[in-house]
């Protein structure tokens, strides 16, 4: 069917014609309208084709152009994700995936245990959590077409099941960050309250003082890191396990997995100090035969055994003194390196000094009193035994922590104390001091306080693990499933620590919890234009997030990959 227009004479006429075949099969032609002269169609056919226009779906002749039907999809967060695999894949932890070949579960382990390990990073959750998280965010590189509780759980499993080939892997991505001349290492423990009243076989978790400051389930989780934060290793023990007990096993396997570190020198906290543990760590040899060395601190409970030492020390500081005294005298074949910091030791002694008086303006005022009610005075309240006077004193005594100091007659009949003047001198002797002891030949005593106290940096680590990282508390029951735990933590906190090395280094004043956050702008959009195939694309990048990109040596995303949405 067309329109045809046809001449009669000298007039034209506007015909609307279709074509047929007639009974021999030859093509015809038969006029269905007249619609009119060609010199007098003005608008009036406009009413016949925007008839037929609306029966096909069509806007009408003269309507102003539509609006295209638009479907906005909920935009996902892609620029942290996009950063931590980009990091994941250069440093090499997507050798892991080689490490699950075999696996008895039909599932890509690697990627599972990935999207755990981010979602630590980015928004710490439950597993039943990451769900949630993973419903916010747009996956590159992510193969995966579903996934449930029961698939994280099961690579929580596998990891366990495989866990010497993860931290073989974990190692190689490791040696290539770390000297192998001098390798300074940091060994501290902390407790991770868990939850669960369960008590399966082999439980790691003991009831115990959680630092919550209420009785409850935990365990232990112990870390090697360098001095520069970077985590080694770490392992989870029962929550009743001595600490000195946990030093020994790790540095052995801390040597096997970097065999070609030439250097190691332990540093620990106060707690790992004991002679028996001295001669134990003097016993280490390292595979080249050299004798391992060490930088412990000396616990403060265990100052006293050294105020003969100190006194050889060096004379005490003029009173106006502000810089940090540093030096060394010999200990049992060892070294002994004091620290001296005049401001702190002033503070100590003045606040003990305080304690003290206060403590003995209480006892003068019982005292008064009691002596009062032995003369038969008549006073208000209660009255006060000898008994009473002195269980009261000696409990203020001992939580001000100076029982050494004060000594209180706890078997006398009658209420007495005194002040012991030599203890009080040897206190105010020890006040500002950080005693190390060590067996490194070579570091000078100032290098070797500095070392140390690069020890408060590395403590923050633990801090990452139970704030940004949110470690604990630990719902798992079952023991390998928290040690499987512990291990994406531990995954998580070396990407953390690997981001805030490049920060540090960009000197662009971000942390990597910062930096996440300025990268959480970039956003991946989809929507749909009337219905049909969606167009796909990335918020435009900004100075700050092209900033972080730079300062973490990661590629800008120029369009947007082929990503999962789950």
């Amino acid at each position: 069917m067309f329109v045809k227009i046809t001449t009669a004479g000298q007039r034209r006429y506007v015909q609307l014609v279709e074509s047929f075949r007639d009974e021999q099969g030859r093509v015809k032609k038969r006029t269905l309208a007249t619609l009119g002269r060609l010199d007098q169609v003005d608008g009036g056919l406009d009413t016949v084709i925007n008839g037929l226009l609306r029966i096909t779906g069509r806007p009408a002749v003269g309507a102003p152009p539509g609006w295209p039907t638009v479907i906005f999809e909920s935009t996902r967060t892609f620029g942290e994700v996009w950063v931590l695999t980009e990091l994941w894949n250069t440093l090499g932890f997507s050798a892991l995936r080689g490490g699950f070949g075999k696996t008895r579960h039909r599932l890509d382990i690697e990627a599972l245990l990935r999207l755990m390990v981010f979602n630590r990073l980015c928004d710490p959750e439950s597993k039943l959590g990451v769900l949630r998280w993973l419903e916010t965010v747009a996956l590159p590189g992510m193969a995966l077409s579903k996934v449930t509780h029961q698939h994280l759980l099961r690579s929580l499993d596998a990891l366990i099941d495989h866990q010497a080939a993860v931290a073989q892997v974990v190692a190689g991505v490791l040696r290539p960050m770390i000297t192998q001349e001098l390798a300074v290492v940091f060994y501290d423990l902390t407790t991770i309250r868990a939850e669960g009243a369960s008590t399966p076989t082999g439980d790691v978790r003991q009831w115990g003082m959680a630092k919550e400051g209420l009785i409850a389930q935990q365990f232990l989780l112990g870390i090697v890191q360098t001095a520069e934060g970077l985590p080694l290793d770490h392992q989870v023990v029962d929550g009743n396990t001595a600490e000195t007990a946990t030093l020994l096993p790790t540095l052995n396997r801390l040597l096997t997995r970097f065999p070609t570190v030439r250097r190691v020198i332990l540093m620990a906290d106060r707690g790992l100090l004991s002679l028996d543990h001295l001669a134990a760590l003097q016993a280490i040899r390292l595979a080249s035969g050299q004798a391992l060395e060490f930088i412990l601190a000396v616990p403060g409970r265990r100052y006293a055994q050294f105020a003969d030492v100190l006194a050889t020390f060096a004379p005490p500081p003029a009173p106006t003194a502000t810089a940090e005294v540093i030096g060394e005298v010999a200990w049992q074949g060892l070294r002994l390196v004091v620290a001296h910091d005049p401001v702190r030791a002033a503070q100590e002694t003045q606040r003990r000094q305080a304690q003290i008086q206060t403590l003995t303006t209480q006892v003068d005022q019982w005292a008064g009193k009691l002596d009062r009610q032995d003369a038969g005075v008549r006073q208000r309240g209660r009255q006060l035994s000898d008994r009473g006077a002195t269980a009261r004193f000696y409990q203020a005594v001992s939580e001000a922590r100076l029982s050494r100091i004060i000594k209180v007659d706890l078997k006398g009949k009658l209420f007495s104390y005194q002040i012991d003047e030599s203890a009080r001198a040897q206190a105010e002797l020890l006040d500002g001091k950080l005693l190390l002891v060590t067996n490194t030949p070579d570091l000078t005593p100032p290098e070797i306080v500095s070392r140390y106290k690069a020890l408060a940096d590395i403590e923050r680590g633990f801090r990452v693990l139970k704030s940004e990282l949110a470690i604990g508390p630990v719902y798992h029951r079952l023991p390998d499933r928290i040690r499987a735990h512990a291990w994406l933590c531990f995954l998580a906190l070396i990407l953390y620590r690997v981001m805030r090395q490049r920060l540090k280094t960009a000197q662009i004043g971000l942390s990597p919890e910062r930096a996440l956050e300025r990268l959480q702008r970039i956003q991946y959009h989809q929507i749909r234009l009337n219905a049909t195939h969606a167009v796909t694309g990335l918020s435009t990048l900004h100075h700050q997030q092209t900033e972080v990109l730079k300062a973490l040596n990661i590629k800008k995303p120029l369009a947007a990959p082929p990503l999962t949405l789950l």
